[in-house]
Order: C-alpha cells, then sequence, then structure tokens
C-alpha cells in the first residue's frame, strides 16, 4: 500500500448522495479518503460535514487515527480525531460484540457493521463484502 499523502482541504464539495436524516456509520477507508482529499473524498463530504448523523465507533476511530499518525503524522491524526469526535462516538459494548458473532464478517468489519445495525444507522463503506447487505451504502471503487 502506498503512504498516505494528507492533502490541503479543498474548498470544493459537493454532496454525491442526499442526506434524509438516517444515522451515518462511515467505514475506515471513507474517513481516509476524506482526510488525504483523494478523487473519492467528495462522496463522504456530505456525512462528515453532518456531523449530527453521525455514529463514530471507537474502532473507526482507532483504525483511522492509527493510520493517519503513521502515513501522514501526529499533526493530521489529531486534527481528524477533533473532526470524528462531532459526531457521536459510540463504545463496544456486550450487545454490539454478541450481535457482531453472526454476521459472518472478519472481526473489525464485524463489529462496525454490528454497531451501525444496533444505532439503527447505515453503513457507508468502499469494501465489497458488505455490498448487498441491509443497512449499508457500498460505493464501488473503481
Amino acid at each position: 500500500m502506498k503512504p498516505l499523502v494528507v492533502k490541503a482541504r479543498s474548498s470544493r464539495r459537493s454532496s454525491s448522495r442526499v442526506i434524509a436524516g438516517k444515522p451515518i456509520v462511515l467505514d475506515s477507508s471513507c474517513w481516509i479518503e476524506y482526510f488525504a482529499d483523494t478523487d473519492r473524498a467528495d462522496l463522504f463530504a456530505s456525512a462528515i460535514e453532518s456531523p449530527e448523523l453521525l455514529i463514530v465507533p471507537v474502532l473507526t476511530v482507532y483504525e483511522v487515527i492509527k493510520k493517519l499518525s503513521r502515513d501522514a503524522g501526529d499533526e493530521v491524526a489529531t486534527a481528524a480525531l477533533s473532526l470524528m469526535q462531532r459526531g457521536r462516538v459510540v463504545p463496544i459494548d456486550l450487545n454490539v460484540a454478541l450481535e457482531a458473532t453472526v454476521n459472518g464478517l472478519p472481526m473489525a468489519d464485524s463489529l462496525i457493521y454490528a454497531t451501525t445495525l444496533h444505532h439503527s444507522a447505515l453503513l457507508w463503506t468502499q469494501d465489497a463484502h458488505f455490498e448487498g447487505l441491509p443497512s449499508v451504502n457500498y460505493f464501488r471503487r473503481p
């Protein structure tokens, strides 16, 4: 995997998906696209820029901050953490852990998906193994 190069945030942002008020969980890859200001960042901007709708699993915070710290430095990771905390950061509790045991996904994805369902939210993801699952907005990678 090539190193992450975080660019200055662009002022251009357009919402590719209309936000209708349902809570949203963003998979880690979506956050990384946004913070790196990639060509796909616009896909996730409307969710990230609507923090009142965001459910942020603590596991996602771990994955994103770990990657940003390693690839872009602590200053970038701290700024990202500040933005992520504008949403509602939620823990993994016993109920979520037990719900995650039955969905057949790898551990981290299983916990993020179970958190999504537990909070009656919609998961936005680029990970193909989520495609077709209920409560998932799948963004196919080119």
